[in-house]
């Protein structure tokens, strides 16, 4: 195509996206499309655009600089593919996106006014950990079709199933009775006895007396939608239930191919329709997952040297191992021993080539093993502690917790944390509904969109980067290790596995195989 018509071409199909080429940057983008076939050309142009906008820009006028970039992004997509079957991805590189209510979009932290997460958190941070919660779950709920404004009906009757959030503000406002209302809040206590709901308006006190609480495992900190009546300063809860889920395939619906769950893909993995051939053609791929592996107990290696002569014909993709890794974490000789007991699990794996060689081994550090105390999210065992287990076992990775996994087009989030009790014990109210409690904890921790939706003083977290405690959009895997019973459970198209404690449940583990989603209860009964 001559050059002229080229340019025209590309100006316009950028100002219909409403970005202007800078005139380096129009000639630079000329000469890059020329070798390009008419045929494709508009799907380029497209590709360099999305790629353009994906860019943190401070203008609609494009540079030449940034134009480059994305030429560059889109020739090598076509690569990516192996590199991105399997990645391990530590809670400190996941990638933070701030909900921009304006906008309605998900903006990741360079394109906004916020600084890059730190340890050592400032007030700000913590008064941002809970606004953000909120945003994420005002914005789903809002999206759910009990909550969207119907549009003009013929029939009035048509939009009475339509509810309607209020915010705490509302309530304040008014000296009247307000009858009937739904509020999005997070319930506190602020005075000792009492509850209050709490969002970014303003906070109200709560009358329990007559609450039915829907399913689930209500705990201060949670959010909550409270329907009831509100008169003299004082909101009186006829229910409570959990903002509505949604599965990832409506959040990617709404947002685009953004990755949000981190690695090196530069657009989410759900997209990719090789990965999701490699997936479903790879039948043999396989994940192992434990649970306290206590290595200082000469039980638990002599079970996982069974183990491993089991799997020896036909090794698994990956193994991983949670911890704690010692059953007594406490002494002066703790690290020293837990050095010896990791050497010792690296002879056993040697014993066997086939899965030395064929499986990868990621360990998950527990709530008791060695660390700066239990503040989530945990860095990995340290360098000088496992450096020697490394070098015997090559395939080996030391990894945050909570992590995520992302394997060809699935997602997988591991936490190891004794969650269920924790939950259980700072309940508002213990759920009296027959359903099991596995499934009540399942539904909150989705609800919720949060891994430890619980007040900071009972699991403490890194203000700033609360973000990685994530579970939205949801992962196709949440795999919760705890020493509660084992259990499987599905909630909003998300397999949620907990493969409980290996020495306390008869060392029962979890197998899943991710090509059909389908997970194996295992157990290593006495030979």
């Amino acid at each position: 195509m001559e050059p002229e018509r080229l340019r025209r071409r590309l100006s316009s199909a950028f100002r219909l996206r409403g970005l202007l080429l800078r005139p380096d940057a129009l000639k630079y983008l000329t000469e890059a499309f020329q070798s390009i076939s008419e045929v494709e050309l508009d799907d380029a142009i497209e590709n360099v655009i999305d790629a353009v906008e994906k860019q943190p820009l401070s203008s609609n006028m494009i540079e030449q600089s940034t134009v480059e970039t994305a030429v560059q992004e889109c020739s090598r997509a076509p690569d990516e593919t192996t590199e991105n079957v399997f990645n391990i991805i530590g809670a400190f590189d996941i990638p933070r996106y701030i909900y921009n209510a304006e906008r309605k979009k998900f903006l990741p932290l360079s394109m906004t006014s916020l600084p890059a997460p730190s340890l050592f958190g400032t007030a700000r941070d913590k008064a941002e950990l809970f606004r953000e919660r909120y945003s994420i779950l005002q914005q789903r709920t809002h999206r759910h079709e009990l909550f969207t404004p119907s549009p003009i009906v013929a029939h009035p009757d048509d939009s009475k199933s339509k509810f309607q959030l209020k915010t705490v503000e509302t309530l304040l406002g008014n000296t009247a009775r307000v009858g009937e209302v739904i509020v999005l809040g997070m319930i506190t206590q602020l005075k000792e006895g009492k509850y209050f709901l709490e969002d970014p308006t303003g906070v109200v006190q709560l009358d329990l007396s007559k609450a039915q609480f829907h399913s689930g495992l209500y705990t201060e900190s949670c959010f909550v939608l409270a329907e009831g009546w509100y008169e003299d300063e004082v909101f009186h809860v006829n229910a409570f239930g959990f903002p509505p889920t949604e599965p990832s395939a409506t959040t990617r619906a709404f947002y685009g191919n953004m990755n949000f769950f981190g690695g090196p893909s530069s657009s989410s993995v759900k997209a990719s329709a090789k990965l999701k051939q490699l997936e479903e053609e790879n039948e043999d791929a396989m994940f192992v997952f434990l649970s306290d592996v206590w290595l200082d107990q000469a039980e638990v290696l002599e079970k996982l040297h069974m183990m491993f002569s089991g799997y020896s014909s036909a090794p698994p993709t990956c193994f991983f191992f949670c911890g704690n890794f010692s059953s007594a974490p406490y002494g002066k000789n703790q690290i020293q021993s837990l050095k010896g007991s990791l050497k010792a699990l690296a002879d056993i794996i040697c014993e066997h080539p086939s899965i030395h060689k064929s499986s990868r081994f990621v360990f998950v550090p527990g709530p008791e093993d060695p660390g700066p105390g239990s503040i989530l999210p945990r860095p990995p065992l340290a360098e000088n502690i496992t450096q020697e287990f490394r070098q015997l076992v090559p395939f080996s990775v030391f990894t945050t917790n909570p992590c995520r996994i992302q394997y060809c087009t699935q997602e997988i989030i591991i936490f190891r944390e004794d969650l269920v009790n924790k939950m259980c014990r700072n309940c508002v109210r213990f759920p009296s509904s027959n359903m099991d409690i596995p499934n009540h904890f399942v539904k909150t921790i989705l609800s919720q969109g949060h891994l430890t939706p619980l007040p900071l003083y009972v699991s403490p977290v890194y203000w700033a980067y609360d973000y990685s405690l994530r579970v939205y959009p949801v992962p196709d895997v949440l795999v919760v290790a705890d020493k509660h019973d084992p259990f499987t459970v599905t909630n909003t198209d998300c397999l949620c596995i907990n493969p409980g404690s290996f020495p306390r449940s008869g060392f029962s583990f979890k197998v899943f195989y991710p090509s059909n989603k389908t997970v194996e209860d295992s157990k290593l009964q006495g030979l």
